[in-house]
């Protein structure tokens, strides 16, 4: 509420012969963002990964969306390939088919004996030859899987043996990463700090939004190689001229959150709510793969009765008229695979009553299919 309270003062307020304050705040910021903001990201990424980056690589953008699109844009051209892992945020298909780009997917597969979400490194193999770029999401939305270092390694040694490909990732859910089975807690690596000789290749792309439970805030940014620096600024100039002014300014509360926020609350604010939605979904026969890390379940619904033999969408409808409870239709999140037909998406990032009246909903009205 301060921080709410001061910055309506500074927007609101009026200057006078004798209050020398402007409405700085009301106007243009420089396109690549304040130099405090920028220079608040680059501690963020010294304090919490022990990795240096110069505030001149670094774009304030209008969410990771943009930052996304304008990474694509910089280093693609019409009719190059882009890598997308499916399921996939639906964005990254419609940018690249906005700026001609060529998607080829890589389906992520339930590895039930695992208990994970698992590609096949062929696949993968086969996809990046000759692709220009690679979108990386990790924590993965809708799966939650939170790729491991060796699954990253994967993907740098690809990209490094391919002429000029470069590694986009979409890292919002950084922080929310949980124990595996045996209590060690995961976490998210970055990749130009993990693998430096991947740094010239990499652009990170992250917000607030998910972090600081603010996605209408609109506040993100990119991390990008020194040589793609100025074509990147000039991208994101062209595609929004800025982020918001204001929003800028404020991230620097945000950003400058002691370290606990990230490293703990982060990780343990969603877990109990993802874990009793997960009992409750599997209880009525959904099935369910917990996930790694972000806060959705990405769950196969063939084996409840009301909706065995549904579309995604019927489905996803019967339970908002029938039951009072909205998912997303999983085939919404594919481009190859028809995977998808028997998923839906559930987010447990409402409050702990909106979940417990949605478990309370969902119990009353659904029933497994008798084996």
């Amino acid at each position: 509420q301060e921080l709410t309270d001061s910055l309506i003062n500074l927007l609101t307020k009026e200057s006078s012969e004798d209050d020398t304050v402007t409405d700085e705040l009301n106007q243009y910021s420089p396109p690549m963002g304040r130099a405090d903001a920028r220079k608040a990201v680059s501690e963020y990424y010294s304090r919490l990964y022990n990795y240096n980056v110069s505030e001149d690589h670094i774009t304030l953008t209008l969410g990771a969306t943009e930052a996304v699109a304008t990474a694509l844009r910089t280093v693609g051209r019409p009719g190059d390939k882009v890598v997308i892992f499916e399921p996939f945020h639906e964005l990254y298909s419609s940018q690249c088919e906005i700026f001609y780009l060529n998607p080829e997917y890589v389906t992520l597969k339930p590895n039930k004996e695992k208990n994970e979400w698992d590609y096949d490194s062929d696949e993968l193999k086969d996809a990046i030859k000759g692709a220009k770029a690679i979108i990386l999401n990790t924590p993965h939305n809708p799966t939650g899987k939170v790729f491991d270092q060796s699954e990253l390694k994967q993907v740098v040694d690809l990209c490094l043996e391919e002429e000029d490909c470069y590694i986009i990732t979409d890292e919002i859910y950084e922080h929310m990463t949980y124990p595996d089975d045996n209590g060690t807690q995961r976490k998210h690596l970055l990749i130009p700090e993990v693998f430096p000789e991947a740094a010239h290749r990499t652009l990170v792309c992250n917000s607030i939004g998910k972090s600081a439970s603010a996605t209408g805030w609109r506040l993100g940014w990119c991390l990008h190689p020194p040589a793609l620096s100025s074509l990147y600024r000039g991208v994101h100039d062209q595609l929004v001229a800025m982020a918001p002014h204001p929003m800028q300014y404020a991230s620097l509360a945000y950003l400058n959150l002691p370290t606990e926020y990230f490293r703990e609350t982060l990780s343990s604010r969603y877990i109990n709510r993802i874990r009793k939605l997960a009992d409750a979904l599997k209880s009525i026969g959904f099935g369910v793969i917990l996930p790694e890390g972000s806060y959705y379940l990405f769950v196969d619904f063939e084996c409840v009765k009301e909706l065995k033999g549904l579309s995604p969408t019927d489905a996803a409808m019967y339970l908002l008229e029938e039951v009072g409870v909205a998912s997303v239709p999983g085939d919404n999140f594919y481009g190859k695979s028809d995977e998808g037909k028997k998923y839906l998406r559930f987010a447990a990032c409402r409050s702990d009553t909106d979940i417990d009246n949605a478990i309370l909903r969902l119990k009353e009205k659904l029933h497994p299919v008798m084996m």
